[in-house]
């Protein structure tokens, strides 16, 4: 399966990532909490330098919680802040506004230093497509936010929502692409959803599923199947489709329907709560 992103694309949200960079204190990036490195893109360590940096790790009620816990140490060790959450029940929202004092202190320092009270912290939300920007910037800002319109020295047409006294947000994300040159990572990525999946290959997706959950999470599809787990991921297919009795018009078993339905049941966390990789263990 080849997984591709588009050139084009890259370079118009790379040029206008590197114009919103200059507005801003802070870069709030998210990523997927169960593929926390194949969910980000290096390139924001080099357009983010010199800003203050946090991670929020979103649907986070979907990953493993020992590994979103090490991928949190693995973040904070590299120098960032880091939250975990889920952006659509609003869990772990709370915390934010502290952390992004907390990482932008010394600016609020520097600011009342130099007589400047009050100055809100100004922050821009980055991350791949289908990542939950928007569904994180709504439940962030609530009901309560005002745009805050066109200020002297912003670019022309730059909206800014006032989530509180402390803090003003970017109204447009910054789209990050996905770094497809490992394939692992665009396999990761269509096994989230965050490529269609009208161009994906369903059945062989569902094989690596199956490959990956037998090696890590064994027991995982004996249990929510009610079927014996072997080792050849076409057989545990097999085996899935006849215990959910997918079938063909022909009443033969129906290969690709339950490809669907795993696929569907680990993205939803039927499954249970699972992450597709860990961190690198560093020397």
């Amino acid at each position: 399966m080849n997984f591709q992103w588009y050139p084009g694309h890259m370079t118009k949200a790379k040029r206008q990532m590197q114009e919103d960079i200059k507005l801003i204190d802070l870069v709030v990036e998210i990523v997927d909490s169960r593929i926390p490195f194949s969910s980000r893109n290096p390139d924001i360590d080099e357009l983010g330098k010199n800003k203050y940096r946090l991670i929020l790790m979103n649907k986070a009620d979907l990953a493993d919680k020992k590994a979103t816990d090490k991928w949190t140490a693995y973040f904070k060790k590299k120098g960032y802040f880091v939250v975990s959450l889920d952006a659509r029940s609003k869990n772990g929202m709370k915390t934010i506004t502290d952390i992004i004092m907390e990482a932008c202190k010394e600016k609020i320092e520097r600011d009342l230093k130099r007589g400047i009270k009050n100055r809100p912290v100004r922050a821009m939300v980055v991350g791949i497509p289908n990542v939950g920007k928007s569904t994180f910037i709504n439940s962030y800002a609530g009901k309560a936010c005002a745009k805050t319109g066109n200020k002297p020295g912003v670019t022309k047409g730059k909206q800014w929502i006032r989530l509180n006294k402390n803090v003003e947000l970017l109204d447009t994300p910054g789209i990050l692409w996905p770094k497809f040159e490992d394939q692992m990572v665009g396999l990761r990525l269509a096994l989230i959803g965050s490529i269609k999946d009208e161009i994906l290959n369903t059945d062989e997706l569902a094989v690596e599923l199956i490959k990956f959950l037998i090696k890590e999470y064994p027991g995982i599809l004996a249990e929510r199947y009610n079927i014996e787990e072997v080792e050849n991921p076409t057989d545990m297919l097999l085996k899935i489709a006849k215990s959910r009795n997918c079938l063909s018009k022909g009443n033969e078993l129906d290969y690709s329907k339950a490809a669907i339905l795993l696929i569907d049941d680990f993205r939803s966390g039927k499954l249970g709560k699972l992450t597709l990789e860990m961190p690198p263990v560093e020397e």
